[in-house]
């Protein structure tokens, strides 16, 4: 079956006590046993419920994985997929990474033991010479946040198996529907369901997707044991949004790639980062990785002032001044100072994320209308 007729029905089956085409909420926590010996499909919800296990066995499908582990924040699925490692390891990762990654890896499990070394993964030669024999986990994002590299997967798949380490990807930007990391040898996938997945700026969570089922069972034990789960309505929430997630995913891309060609046209505009745009360095590579578009995040710079930024990202009507993305509406936001604040500064700045850059999140409004906002927003800046 196409893609989004799985998003709809696996998973998803109807209930069968009353024929409703919508599987009920359940929020229980605790469910009844046929005897002592604990037989029940359920017992406890942070180790299983119902709602979770339909959002998983949809996102499982999806992203071509063995199992789907759903978690009650982006964050709390990186954190247990890091929970795999002990104090001596090593992990390489990337600079263009989500801010609470950057903070996780190199303010909480570095002053745990866990060395991290951190580099530019579209460069696959870095990555290779990034290695020792301590490495555990390459973590990639591809496209990164907030600067939209592209990141080879298959390439840093092969780096850290023949090294004997795990390969996982954050694709919360791409989403399943235009890369499936697992396809190209990744072991893990993590997506921040706050973002596309849900798609409605009305929930917290995140998943893991691994390709091995063994794999999926030691990361499930590590879930269950530190507790971190998404909740019922947020799982119902997710398998609802799954159901468009297609629709949408291809509407902002295509949106995206409308507003990036028109940024990149204005002589207020220095440089635009977007990965279908033919001028930005992983475009072949996105073009080969990416299937069906090139995701809804555009950052760019303005010839101006951090200042001039400021007033850009404070003017737009359409476009809310807020954090996250992935949603129906438009977002904007300034990374150095908001999504990415947790940076070292001297760090974010060697990475190439300057105070000034403005990053968008396109939503579902038509472009005239989105194009119109930020050419005021760009006028009012001076």
């Amino acid at each position: 079956m196409e893609f989004r007729t799985r998003a709809i029905h696996v998973g998803q089956d109807r209930d069968p006590a009353t024929g409703a085409v919508v599987p009920p909420l359940h929020v229980a926590s605790t469910f009844v046993q046929p005897d002592a010996s604990m037989t029940a499909a359920y017992d406890y919800a942070r180790t299983g419920s119902p709602t979770r296990h339909n959002f998983e066995r949809t996102l499982a499908d999806l992203d071509g994985g063995a199992r789907a582990l759903a978690f009650a924040s982006g964050m709390a699925a990186t954190h247990c997929a890091t929970l795999l490692l002990a104090p001596g390891d090593h992990i390489v990762t990337g600079t263009d990474i989500y801010g609470g990654t950057w903070r996780l890896f190199n303010r909480v499990l570095a002053d745990r033991g866990i060395a991290v070394t951190a580099v530019d993964t579209s460069d696959t030669d870095a990555v290779a010479r990034a290695m020792t024999g301590g490495t555990k986990l390459v973590w990639i994002e591809s496209p990164g946040n907030p600067l939209l590299s592209i990141t080879d997967i298959a390439a840093c798949a092969r780096i850290a198996h023949a090294a004997g380490a795990l390969l996982a990807c954050d694709a919360t930007l791409a989403t399943p529907v235009l890369t499936r990391p697992l396809e190209h040898g990744a072991d893990i996938v993590m997506h921040s369901a706050t973002k596309y997945l849900g798609g409605h700026s009305d929930l917290l969570g995140g998943a893991l997707v691994v390709r091995d089922a063994d794999l999926g069972s030691r990361l499930h034990w590590l879930q269950n044991a530190t507790g971190a789960v998404l909740g019922p309505l947020e799982s119902f929430l997710c398998s609802r949004g799954l159901k468009t997630l297609e629709l949408r995913v291809h509407a902002q891309s295509a949106t995206a790639l409308d507003l990036a060609r028109w940024l990149a046209a204005q002589p207020r505009v220095r440089r635009v980062l977007y990965p279908g745009l033919p001028a930005h360095p992983g475009h072949e590579l996105a073009a080969r990785q990416m299937q069906g578009g090139f995701g809804g995040i555009v950052s760019f710079e303005i010839d101006g002032s951090v200042a001039d930024a400021r007033r850009v990202v404070e003017s737009t009507r359409l476009f809310q001044l807020a954090v996250s993305l992935g949603a129906a509406e438009s977002l904007i936001e300034l990374p150095a100072v908001m999504s990415h604040g947790s940076y070292d500064p001297a760090a974010r700045r060697a990475c190439g994320i300057a105070d000034g850059l403005i990053r968008l999140s396109v939503g579902l409004e038509a472009a005239a209308d989105l194009r119109a906002d930020l050419a005021a927003a760009l006028a009012a800046a001076g």
